[in-house]
């Protein structure tokens, strides 16, 4: 029996992109999902989907940058599976810019959602993994939480917090908490939809011609959560081979 079977898993931003590839993948494998995202009507067709091909999902539309609404999450998740096994914290938001262009309403969103958010759930399921002396938490960085690239800064300082974050679960979890840092680099999804800033957007798109597909990143996560219980995958940095960055 695969170590996903029966695993109870929290996915932030689950409506599309690595949240929902994963999702999907996950069901295949056997785990009970709760999918989270604002977005209701991705939410209910991805739950619908996956209980059609035999999978096991429920969802809770969620605001990651809501600490209540991040704890009503995982107080459903919980009263619905009575546990939780891991968390997927993988809400984000890429709204790249130059510092010049002061775009301080985008470096607000993304401190919220990219960091804040990320705590939050953190802090939300912390508590049931104590108690039940196990758990997985696995964030969602990025190779610009490796490197700082021009027109990235404040994502790039988002991104280095979540590497941080993760270390710092490992260091504090007394064993008993599984810490892993996916970085993926460019990848086929909705994040570079969120870029405003005309010459930063044209950029990304050149680099983005190599993306890589979701299910990539989604493997990735299936391969940390199946390790047995004394194996900790602590970091993966994964790039389209073509990549430079």
């Amino acid at each position: 029996m695969s170590e996903i079977q029966n695993k109870i898993v929290i996915i932030t931003g689950a409506s599309s992109g690595l949240g929902e590839a994963t999702a999907r993948r996950l069901a295949k494998s056997g785990a009970k999902l709760m999918l989270a995202a604002r977005r209701e009507d991705r939410l209910k067709e991805l739950v619908a989907e996956i209980q059609k091909d035999g999978g096991t999902a429920k969802y809770q539309v969620t605001d990651v940058s809501d600490r209540n609404q991040v704890e009503a999450l995982a107080k459903a998740t919980h009263q619905a599976y009575e546990r939780i096994d891991v968390l997927v914290n993988n809400a984000g938001l890429m709204p790249l810019s130059p510092l010049a262009a002061s775009k301080v309403d985008e470096w607000d969103k993304m401190v919220d959602v990219n960091i804040k958010g990320v705590l939050y759930a953190i802090a939300a399921v912390m508590p049931i993994m104590q108690q039940q002396k196990s758990g997985h938490i696995i964030n969602l960085s990025s190779v610009a939480g490796h490197k700082v690239f021009p027109g990235g800064t404040v994502y790039c300082a988002t991104k280095f917090a979540v590497k941080a974050i993760s270390e710092g679960i490992r260091l504090e979890s007394n064993g008993e908490i599984r810490s892993t840092n996916i970085s993926p680099g460019a990848v086929d999804t909705e994040l570079t939809n969120t870029i405003s800033h005309e010459e930063t957007a044209k950029n990304v798109n050149q680099l983005y011609g190599v993306a890589i597909d979701a299910d990539a990143i989604a493997r990735a996560i299936a391969y940390a959560i199946e390790q047995p219980g004394d194996v900790d995958v602590n970091e993966m940095i994964i790039r389209p081979t073509k990549q430079e960055l």
